[in-house]
């Protein structure tokens, strides 16, 4: 049984190497119409050529997981704003994805917590296609919409949590079925459970991506022994292995928050017990430190007796 690791867009062990750099809508409105342009241009080249330092860092790292940045391309999404995003890095994007391909990287995108389904706001609907849209035509500007998966939370309650779920199985067929074939949904830490998740999942046919942290915060009735099972099988009807988050407290009293790194004594309970399954599963850490927690997980979970690394970023459990 195998665990392959990654970490999320921003590689620390590289200087200046965000690909998250943005201009608000405030700041864009205030330059003139060839400025404006001219920004957005500079900003998503910059955005663009940190995103494929990391994946060769990752590469270089043997890290098989990447997510990237949803801020890749600043305003990409605002209605007044309404730039082509795609034309002018037609080179960019294939290069990134040719070097995706060539190493067998598992790549994702993790649209924000207002992109849901579940809303009373037809705007609010139309708004999320759109995002997840975006995403999706960056991953196929990549050669990628194939392969790359777009995760997102359930949504909101808004009172009444059976009703949001009724809405969000009328709403999610406003999504274009080639994007729907390439999003799952993650159990959050304070609405939805991984039970509750995992049966709107089995209902829609969409994977779930486990995230341990939230299931913690946000426990299901169901034991999680009895849960992870039908979990993982939400994969079955895919070409993926299952996928799970882990992350650690920031402390008790900022629960929610995730800590700078992923403590070991956390996280060790839940990869004992999956092993118990012996199914090969990724693992994507979210840590405020990213690859730095990252790099210090692998190398604290390799002196646990079972856990053999046998690659940078792979550990097997005997």
């Amino acid at each position: 049984m195998k665990i392959r690791f990654g970490f999320v867009a921003n590689a620390l062990g590289l200087w200046d190497s965000s690909p998250s750099k943005t201009m608000t809508f405030a700041r864009w409105g205030q330059l003139s119409k060839e400025e404006r342009h001219e920004k957005l241009i500079t900003i998503t080249r910059n955005n663009l050529a940190n995103t494929l330092r990391a994946l060769h860092y990752n590469i270089a790292h043997q890290f098989p997981l990447h997510r990237f940045s949803s801020s890749i391309v600043p305003l990409a999404t605002h209605p007044d704003v309404n730039w082509d995003y795609l034309s002018p890095f037609k080179e960019q994007f294939k290069e990134i994805g040719r070097l995706v391909q060539k190493n067998q990287l598992r790549i994702s995108f993790h649209p924000n917590q207002f992109t849901l389904f579940t809303s009373k706001d037809d705007k609010i609907t139309k708004n999320a296609v759109t995002d997840m849209s975006y995403h999706y035509n960056v991953l196929e500007a990549m050669g990628l919409s194939e392969t790359g998966i777009l995760n997102i939370h359930v949504g909101g309650a808004y009172g009444n949590k059976d009703e949001a779920v009724k809405r969000f199985h009328e709403n999610i067929k406003q999504l274009p079925l080639e994007i729907k074939q390439q999003m799952t949904l993650e159990n959050d830490d304070k609405t939805y459970t991984a039970e509750e998740t995992l049966a709107i999942c089995q209902k829609e046919k969409i994977p779930l991506v486990f995230d341990y942290h939230h299931h913690l915060a946000n426990p299901s009735e169901k034991p999680l022994e009895d849960l992870l099972p039908d979990i993982f099988s939400t994969w079955n009807h895919t070409h993926f292995i299952p996928k799970v988050h882990l992350s650690s407290p920031k402390s008790n009293d900022q629960y929610r928050s995730h800590h700078d790194f992923v403590e070991l004594d956390y996280v060790l309970p839940f990869l004992k017990l999956t092993k118990e399954l012996q199914q090969d599963f990724d693992v994507m850490i979210e840590a405020k430190q990213k690859d730095l927690a990252l790099i210090k997980l692998l190398y604290e979970l390799s002196k646990v007796r079972g856990f053999q690394r046998i690659a940078g970023g792979i550990i097997k459990l005997k």
